[in-house]
């Protein structure tokens, strides 16, 4: 990483948790009228309509952990940079999830990144809470990145950053690609555009 882009990186990280606040990222997408522990029948099972916040612990915060630093006063060149930029690296990577929503039928609004893509489908992609997370800002920590798998035969037919709604079983299950480390996992027996 070039020196340089360092404190650029680490303050877009600061801008977005900052602006997010610890609260939802997605409010211009959110649920209408429903609440993130609104239950639904879709196809005889019980759907729990969540928010992005659902899915961090509800003492990990963000905005305390970063607020030890001043980034105004590092520079490019300042070996405290680099350090910070570490740390919240991996902060980002073993953020908690909630072990509470593992097995459960969910739905949940957001951005789609693709993880791989013929010329007609995603088979799987990353659901994320804002525009531009993964590929043009920095990605949001584990905990706020799901990684979706389509059912076999049912890929979804859209493109990168399309604003989606998700339903199906999630699962506490890590994993990692060259896109950003995720905290769930959903198999989605739904993929719907947001509307």
């Amino acid at each position: 990483m070039k020196p340089q882009r360092l404190v650029i990186r680490l303050a877009v990280i600061c801008f977005v948790f900052v602006v997010w606040g610890g609260q939802n990222a997605l409010q211009a997408i959110q649920p209408k009228q429903e609440t993130e522990t609104s239950q639904k029948q879709s196809s005889g099972r019980s759907v729990t309509e969540l928010e992005w916040e659902a899915l961090i612990p509800s003492d990990w915060r963000f905005d305390q952990i970063i607020g030890k630093y001043n980034i105004a006063d590092l520079s490019d060149d300042d070996p405290r940079a680099a350090e910070l930029m570490e740390k919240l690296q991996t902060l980002w990577k073993e953020a908690p999830v909630v072990h509470d929503l593992d097995g459960k039928t969910v739905k949940l609004p957001g951005f789609v990144v693709p993880l791989e893509m013929d010329a007609q489908a995603i088979r799987e992609f990353l659901l994320v809470p804002y525009y531009g997370a993964c590929i043009h800002t920095p990605p949001p920590p584990a905990n706020q990145i799901i990684h979706v798998v389509t059912e076999p035969n049912r890929a979804y037919k859209g493109r990168l950053f399309d604003t989606v709604w998700v339903t199906g079983m999630i699962t506490v299950e890590r994993s990692s690609s060259e896109l950003g480390e995720a905290g769930y996992r959903i198999e989605a027996h739904k993929i719907e555009p947001y509307q």
